[in-house]
């Protein structure tokens, strides 16, 4: 459910915009786009606690093992990692399948704008800075819960755009 909403950024920023008259304009957008990821963390971090502890990221569910704060055992990241993946295929199908034909260009996925090795190297240190600051964020950042997930939408908002001169329009998203 998370790939499908997160793939809804782009369109979503630009029916927004437009609505607000700032279309075009970089820094409204990308305060749009910010406050969807904080209104999409909030949502999803709440249905996870509902659940358990549920986790859709698997780059935060791996962070968290390697950096020895989870109570995962190998074990159940064994179940956890395929599930996460069968659930961000479910949602790229959903999105193939249910986004209206004249917003289709607008959810292309991830692609190489650079050579492979460039763009692998990008990809590991974007990886890298992503895991890093959200640890940071959730053990050493601020208490209160709402500015926490701020910050994470921010620095996410960040390195997508950081990122998007090496791989296209999104980090690990299907084309926001």
């Amino acid at each position: 459910m998370t790939i499908f909403c997160s793939s809804t950024f782009g369109i979503l920023t630009s029916l927004i915009a437009a609505a607000a008259g700032v279309q075009g304009q970089v820094y409204p957008s990308l305060f749009i786009t910010t406050v969807l990821i904080f209104l999409s963390v909030l949502v999803f971090n709440v249905i996870g606690a509902a659940m358990g502890g549920a986790s859709f990221n698997p780059t935060g569910t791996a962070s968290f093992y390697a950096a020895g704060l989870s109570t995962d055992s190998l074990i159940s990241l064994s179940v956890r990692f395929p599930a996460q993946a069968a659930g961000a295929v479910g949602g790229v199908l959903a999105v193939k399948e249910l986004i209206p034909a004249k917003y289709q260009h607008m959810v292309g996925g991830p692609y190489l704008k650079v050579d492979l090795h460039t763009g692998a190297i990008a990809e590991g240190v974007l990886t890298f800075v992503i895991s890093f600051i959200v640890l940071f964020i959730i053990f050493r950042g601020p208490r209160n819960e709402l500015l926490k997930i701020w910050l994470l939408a921010m620095s996410t908002v960040a390195l997508i755009v950081t990122g998007s001169t090496f791989i296209g329009p999104s980090h690990k998203r299907t084309g926001w």
